[in-house]
């Protein structure tokens, strides 16, 4: 783990004398001096270079005099260390002090991609003023000090063009590094490359950082996404990279002759947990500019009159100071926005007689886009609701980049599935015979936050067989460990997608189940389920299919049927008893939402059940939402967004009345779903023997008695004819509802033939 973090490792330490380095040319080398037989102490195997620990603070390579070329030096006596003034300064210790010093062994990935220098002239503040050239001046310190460590903080004296200069070490990061923090000190290699700052006192200006840096704006030379913990978004980080950073990767004379300007805002959105925020973070931990600020939208918003905008200023501060200093060379200011729409909503949909957002708004838009704008700032915004930014902070010049963060595709699970389970992997904790490329297919519509609920789900059912609830202390076996794939199918039961199947609802609507009500309903759900194939074949992007019949034919059941068989990822109902107590405007931005995130999957189904119940249908008048007709029609002819398909079934009992408003026009199939007559009652396929009737799938009358019960029915919708069933199975006395159920006992014919006569009797129930 010291490794990792750029620690190293040493050994015993020994205490040696500190005395001054020989010579001045010597003590530009950075180097510390000691004797041969101590230098061999620290030597390690199949190193050409010796390191060591000095004190608890810095790693310097260890040199002897007479080894340095065109040198020659009085010795280092034994047990002493040779330390410039620079070094003792910074280690605080004196000549004659003895101090600990340790061989320290570089661990692996050791080399550093970037170090930011602060420079000073080593006499302190003088009253000249030099001009550096960055590039020439990272040419020579990269020379100089190849293969030397760095550590943050350390001071270095070394000479450039006849002048003695000072630097610090402000910023050290290594290759392929993820965390700025914890990580100090790494090797100068000959691909480091250096940031130089100097104060505006100091008499240092700095010319040519930005053809220093050249195309090394990324602290990567390639781009591992599942390093950095993004799976699944490839596509888009590439578009990302096009459109926001190309340009940058060149020094600015090569972007000033093609006279265009730098990208200066992008906005990633859509569904929550698809991984936007992973990833706006990730892009601004592999820039080699400041450290992104990153700012939750809430959090700009202030109770104080103007303090909201003074919190927006504040936040360009840093870069507006820095490009007024240093122009082009400034580095480049990365400001996250996380919900950026709870603080740019359109100016004027807010009325709260504050002017609140608007004023937040114009300050963004001016800052971005304004008379003074910033050339070296990156705003990043992220929003599950592009729809209610304003329209002016969309346009080219401010959050012109647009990246739709979407859904996983089946090959993105599958590597998001792997980044959470690659320690348990690494750790022996998975099993064999965990196949993530079948969970991945599995796993339709499902985010990458809600994958990555699944493996904590899976996870908690893994750890709970360890724990002992008769007692809780008892010691854990960790080797017993072992997450396997019932633990994921049981999480995945668990863990449901927000844009997934509503399969409770879905099996609500066909309480009693499917059974076959004859010939014609059997070819009206076969063409039902040819047009889910037609969708699924990417022949029409958009099917709208009418189920019309009267009511309790069973044209709920049927839609949520194919609903159920076309195994689309998406599958919602809207219907009005999910809009009880809603006004027409809630309910018009329900069923918007409902279509919206169909849109976001590659395949949906949608249910519009009884539309004239949604339409608020009256026929006394008759009177209707004309609000509601608008949006349906709206959407039944939208085409869904290139590569998505939808398929919407809707069903209704009063025909007539949609002929009327319109809506039918709107469906491209429909069909009449019958009630039953006696032969559907009585015979299935065509065939006129009793025991393939409904009844007789239904199995609860005796076989002699069958024909004689189907006698009794006329015209029946299959709804009624289930509540009758129902009814005759509470029986006479004697019998049992849940015996007749189950098979082991019968409905008695005579008391089936009373009720029936009775309901027509009374008319408990419409014409049969």
């Amino acid at each position: 783990m010291a490794a990792r973090f750029g620690l190293g490792s040493s050994s015993a330490a020994d205490l040696l004398t500190v005395v001054s380095t020989p010579s001045q040319d010597l003590a530009l080398t950075n180097f510390a001096y000691c004797a041969p037989a101590d230098l061999s102490k620290f030597a390690s195997p199949g190193s050409s270079d010796i390191y060591a620990l000095i004190g608890d603070s810095i790693v310097l390579t260890l040199r002897y005099p007479s080894i340095c070329p065109n040198t020659a030096h009085q010795n280092i006596p034994s047990s002493h260390v040779a330390l410039n003034a620079i070094q003792r300064r910074h280690i605080r210790v004196s000549s004659g002090d003895q101090i600990s010093v340790s061989r320290f062994v570089t661990p692996d990935n050791f080399n550093l991609a970037l170090l930011r220098l602060d420079l000073d002239f080593v006499k302190g503040k003088t009253n000249r003023t030099e001009q550096l050239d960055a590039v020439v001046l990272a040419q020579k310190i990269q020379e100089k000090f190849v293969n030397q460590v760095m550590t943050t903080g350390q001071k270095v004296s070394f000479e450039f063009c006849g002048t003695n200069y000072i630097f610090t070490v402000n910023q050290a990061l290594l290759e392929g590094q993820d965390d700025a923090k914890g990580l100090d000190r790494g090797i100068i290699s000959t691909g480091t490359y250096f940031v130089f700052e100097a104060s505006p006192n100091s008499g240092i200006k700095i010319i040519n950082q930005r053809e220093a840096v050249g195309s090394k704006i990324f602290r990567e030379k390639e781009f591992d996404l599942k390093k950095l913990g993004i799976g699944g978004l490839d596509t888009e980080f590439i578009e990302v990279f096009r459109r926001a950073f190309a340009s940058r990767v060149f020094p600015p004379h090569v972007v000033n002759k093609l006279g265009m300007k730098h990208v200066k805002g992008m906005l990633l959105y859509g569904p929550p947990g698809t991984g936007k925020t992973l990833m706006a973070r990730q892009i601004g931990k592999l820039l080699n500019g400041r450290e992104p600020k990153i700012v939750n939208g809430p959090e700009v918003l202030s109770k104080y009159v103007g303090e909201s905008e003074k919190n927006i200023r504040d936040l360009f501060a840093d870069a507006e100071q820095e490009q007024s200093t240093k122009g082009e060379q400034s580095d480049l200011h990365v400001i996250i926005f996380d919900e950026i729409d709870a603080i740019c909503k359109s100016r004027g949909s807010t009325r709260d007689g504050t002017g609140v957002h608007d004023g937040i708004v114009n300050q963004l838009l001016t800052k971005i886009d304004g008379v003074q704008s910033l050339n070296n700032v990156l705003l990043i915004g992220m929003t599950n609701r592009k729809d209610l930014l304003d329209e002016a902070l969309l346009r080219p010049g401010r959050l012109e980049v647009h990246v739709e963060i979407n859904l996983p595709d089946e090959n993105g699970r599958f590597q998001i599935l792997q980044i959470h389970t690659s320690k348990m992997k690494e750790n022996s904790f998975l099993a064999a015979d965990v196949n993530l490329q079948q969970l991945a297919a599995r796993t339709k519509n499902y985010s990458g936050a809600e994958l990555e609920g699944v493996v904590r789900s899976a996870v908690s059912y893994a750890l709970n067989r360890q724990i002992s609830f008769d007692d809780l202390t008892k010691p854990l076996d960790e080797e017993s460990i072992k997450v396997t794939m019932d633990d994921f199918l049981n999480a995945l039961h668990e863990v449901g997608p927000a844009f997934g199947a509503s399969m409770d609802d879905l099996e609500r609507r066909r309480l009693n189940g499917i059974i076959d009500c004859g010939e014609r309903h059997k070819r009206i759900q076969e063409r039902a389920l040819l047009l889910v194939e037609q969708i699924k074949d990417n022949q029409s992007p958009l099917v709208t299919y009418l189920l019309e019949g009267p009511s309790g034919s069973g044209k709920t059941a049927m839609a949520a049927t194919i609903g159920i068989e076309s195994d689309f990822p998406y599958v919602k109902i809207i219907s009005a008893e999910s809009m009880i107590g809603l006004g027409e405007a809630s309910k018009c931005a329900q069923i918007v939402k409902v279509f919206e995130d169909a849109y976001k999957s590659q395949l949906s189904f949608i249910i519009l059940d009884d539309i004239e119940r949604l339409l608020e249908y009256v026929p006394v008048g008759p009177r209707f939402s004309n609000l509601i007709l608008q949006t349906l029609l709206l959407f039944l002819k939208r085409l869904p967004p290139k590569g998505k398909s939808l398929m919407v079934i809707g069903t209704t009992s009063v025909m007539d009345f949609l002929e009327t408003v319109g809506i039918f026009g709107a469906f491209s199939i429909s069909d009449h779903v019958p009630n039953l007559d006696r032969e559907d009652v009585k015979k299935v396929k065509g065939i006129s023997v009793s025991r393939f009737g409904v009844l007789k799938q239904l199995d609860v009358f005796c076989e002699n008695e069958l024909d004689y019960a189907v006698e009794e029915v006329n015209e029946i919708s299959i709804k009624k004819l289930y509540m009758l069933v129902e009814m005759a199975a509470v029986g006479p006395k004697g019998k049992s509802a849940k015996a007749i159920q189950s098979g082991q006992e019968k409905i008695d014919l005579n008391f089936f033939s009373s009720i029936l006569r009775d309901i027509c009797k009374n008319h408990v129930f419409s014409s049969f």
